[in-house]
């Protein structure tokens, strides 16, 4: 099973506002960069998005090391999730989960590999979280045209069953 290491970050510009997600893939020795934006969100929205964003690039099963600075992420999929599934997606107080949509698809992706998550502090020096925030900036830069003009996401690296670039 192939060894892949994720870093992932979310961005907004307002809570809600236009956001960004990115997300750093290393295996093997290659490396690939993925990132992308919404016109209207949420910090939160952004955070998951990497992350399902991320696992989406991989076409076969892995074995994957997730880091995230986002506790809402790392805890709801690590401690929140099956408690949310049992009760028919309520919370403890029988509220509706928020972000419902994408916490179904990470769980969907997630269950295709053996997923380690890890927490990393923010805004910390952590090299590679430092990344993932700038491709999410980046992708809030490119969707409100404050950056040149590109394609969404780097195609460096398409080995070990990863999939072609992001939009």
């Amino acid at each position: 099973m192939t060894e892949v290491e994720i870093h992932t970050d979310g961005a907004c510009r307002g809570n809600p506002g236009p956001g960004g997600w990115g997300a750093v893939l290393r295996w093997g020795g290659h490396e690939k960069e993925l990132w992308g934006g919404e016109p209207a969100t949420t910090n939160n929205r952004m955070e998951l998005t990497a992350a399902i964003r991320a696992l989406e690039a991989l076409r076969m099963p892995c074995r994957v090391q997730a880091y995230t600075d986002s506790e809402y992420l790392r805890r709801g999929i690590t401690e929140w999730l099956e408690q949310w599934k049992r009760r028919g997606w309520k919370t403890a107080d029988r509220k509706p989960v928020k972000n419902e949509d994408l916490w179904q698809r990470l769980d969907e992706l997630a269950t295709r590999h053996a997923v380690s998550w890890h927490w990393v502090r923010g805004h910390a020096g952590h090299p590679d979280n430092e990344r993932a925030d700038a491709l999410a900036n980046r992708g809030v830069d490119e969707l409100l045209g404050l950056a040149a003009a590109g394609a969404a996401g780097d195609t460096r690296g398409d080995a070990a069953g990863l999939r072609g670039r992001s939009s």
